[in-house]
């Protein structure tokens, strides 16, 4: 399991995300139905708070804890969620099914149909499934509805024809919350000698398509009949002695695969992948008259290793190569040179560059933030609220901010064993400058600059737009530089090559964003960076305490960019960290 992702799974098992996606659904079914808007607003608000968040909600229920507050919600929405960890669901959701189609939730996985035109869908052709929408799609009845015309009937169409093509995929902390649960279920049963989450879950990929288990069993059959009798089972897809296959009642297809011990670590490189740097591996024992497979290395019928990782890679005269690099991305070339970089590790960071609180769309006090950091391991955080053009995040205006200032000298009069760093998340706007002057940018310890708007500019004008705000005097680090959003909205248009280089010769630095739905930089740009000597943050975007805990997801992402702790701006202690931003600031 890639360290930092574990979480209680005693009892029933309903995961943060369970309770995101109930509420989420509820939030369709009501905006269908033509509720009060607020109301849909509130279940999509509870939905994203609670589907990623850094605490185990079901654990605290069992453990007779407080749930902790969270903005919007109130205490209706807080016996929800007890309701759905108590009982796996909730009976405003099973109210709604009855009331209404029981498909049409299936329309909203339409690209372009969201609940309005699901409504309009309904009201005006009585289209309640899938089926019926292709068929009024391809008679040609779409177009005749107010607000769709020809262009999105044609659009439908051409998204019903594609899909399926593309696996549904899961953001990491959400595969995660499955993965764990079932890591722990299995290692429980009899016999079970060792349970690993392989694959794409043990690369630390962004997203995972499936989850793929292994084990080491002395009888695969007690283990299979456990597997797919586990309580989030909704299909059976296959059921053998070494072999099964299940569909979780979330969607996540899992496959567990059964191995002898001394064939263990041979099937942990197999199954963890990727398949293109298992193929390059194999062609390294094929040079050398060895076959390698899920069962071992062999020379003829002789087993030479397989039983560690450790003894695979050694038999292919390779040091042993962190899952996280093996993409055949160089990694192998870098082994066989001596030349893999002592990744990064999740005790190496000191601090945290990028964090917000009550003052604008946070959850917590300056007072909270900084405990938290502190409980987290950290010395050191950055207050950095969203700047006055973000009126969504009631961002500060330059009096807000200088108030705010006074009140982090105050605190760090008060406070022990934490440091509170004074920023801001300042916009990028459209023309590259900044959203607030420079006389109050350089009462800051630094600038972090992001873009909230215009993402559809050309590739020349975004580059242009990056490195002009790079270019100004008071510039630290550029925010979540590709501005995606995992599933909702693509990077933005930039030469990330440029805007790289030009924040090499300015002095300034990179961020990857550990929120799940961002985790950007790419683990690509982040090697780019390390190429090109410019020093990457890996920053939390904290929210709330809780947000704290998304740090070691980062370090998976940084370690994929094959970042060592001296890649990263805040493994520095904070005598060393001030010289490199005092740098940035003027």
């Amino acid at each position: 399991m890639p360290p930092g992702l574990r979480t209680n799974v005693d009892g029933m098992p309903v995961h943060n995300a369970d309770i995101g996606a109930i509420f989420e659904e509820i939030a369709d079914l009501l905006e269908i139905r033509g509720e009060n808007p607020f109301r849909v607003r509130a279940y999509r608000n509870a939905a994203r708070s609670v589907a990623e968040l850094g605490r185990d909600l079901k654990t605290l229920i069992d453990e007779g804890r407080e749930l902790p507050k969270l903005p919007g919600i109130g205490t209706d929405l807080a016996g929800k969620i007890r309701e759905i960890c108590e009982s796996g669901t909730c009976k405003l959701l099973e109210q709604l099914h009855r009331q209404m189609p029981p498909a049409i939730t299936e329309l909203l996985k339409i690209p372009g149909l969201g609940p309005k035109r699901v409504k309009l869908l309904h009201d005006k052709l009585k289209i309640k499934t899938v089926e019926e929408l292709k068929r009024a799609a391809g008679a040609g009845r779409i177009r005749e509805i107010a607000g769709f015309g020809t262009k999105t009937e044609a659009s439908i169409l051409q998204a019903l024809r594609e899909r399926g093509a593309s696996p549904e995929r899961y953001k990491l902390t959400v595969a995660a919350q499955y993965a764990e649960a079932l890591e722990s279920y299995l290692a429980k049963t009899p016999g079970v000698q060792k349970v690993t989450v392989c694959g794409s879950f043990r690369r630390m990929r962004e997203t995972v398509g499936d989850l793929d288990i292994l084990v080491a069993a002395r009888k695969g059959g007690a283990v299979m009949e456990r597997f797919t009798r586990y309580d989030e089972v909704k299909t059976v897809l296959a059921h053998g002695e070494t072999r099964s296959s299940v569909r979780l009642k979330s969607g996540l297809q899992v496959d567990l695969r059964l191995v002898p011990t001394e064939s263990y670590g041979a099937a942990l490189h197999y199954f963890t992948g990727s398949k293109a740097h298992n193929i390059a591996v194999r062609r390294l024992a094929q040079a050398r008259d060895l076959k390698l497979n899920e069962y071992g290395v062999f020379r003829g019928k002789k087993r030479i290793a397989g039983e560690t990782e450790e003894s695979v890679f050694a038999a292919v005269k390779l040091p042993f190569i962190p899952p996280e690099l093996r993409e055949d991305r160089g990694e192998i070339e870098a082994a066989r040179a001596e030349r893999l970089p002592r990744l990064v590790e999740p005790d190496d960071l000191k601090g945290d560059l990028h964090v917000h609180t009550k003052a604008t769309d946070g959850r917590h006090t300056l007072r909270e933030m900084a405990a938290g950091a502190k409980a987290a391991g950290l010395s050191y955080l950055a207050v950095t609220e969203h700047s006055r053009r973000l009126t969504v995040a009631r961002g500060l205006d330059p009096v807000r901010l200088l108030k705010q200032i006074d009140e982090i000298d105050q605190l760090n009069g008060e406070l022990k064993g934490i440091t509170v760093l004074k920023g801001i998340e300042v916009d990028i706007l459209e023309n590259g400058s900044l959203d607030l002057p420079d006389s109050v940018l350089s009462r800051l310890d630094l600038v972090v600059g992001a873009v909230h708007s215009a993402f559809g500019l050309s590739r020349s004008k975004q580059t242009a737009r990056l490195m002009r705000a790079i270019d100004n005097r008071y510039f630290t680090l550029l925010a979540h530089p590709s501005a995606r959003l995992i599933g909702e909205r693509e990077a933005i248009d930039a030469d990330m090559l440029r805007v790289t280089r030009a924040a090499k010769k300015r002095g300034c630095f990179l961020e990857l964003n550990v929120q799940p739905d961002r985790l950007d930089l790419t683990d690509v740009n982040c090697q780019m960076a390390r190429e090109e000597g410019v020093l990457v943050a890996v920053n939390s975007d904290a929210h709330s305490t809780y947000d704290f805990a998304h740090l070691r997801l980062g370090i998976g992402q940084a370690r994929r960019g094959w970042l060592a702790a001296d890649d990263i701006l805040n493994t520095r202690t904070l005598a060393r960290l001030r010289p490199l931003l005092k740098r940035t600031m003027g």
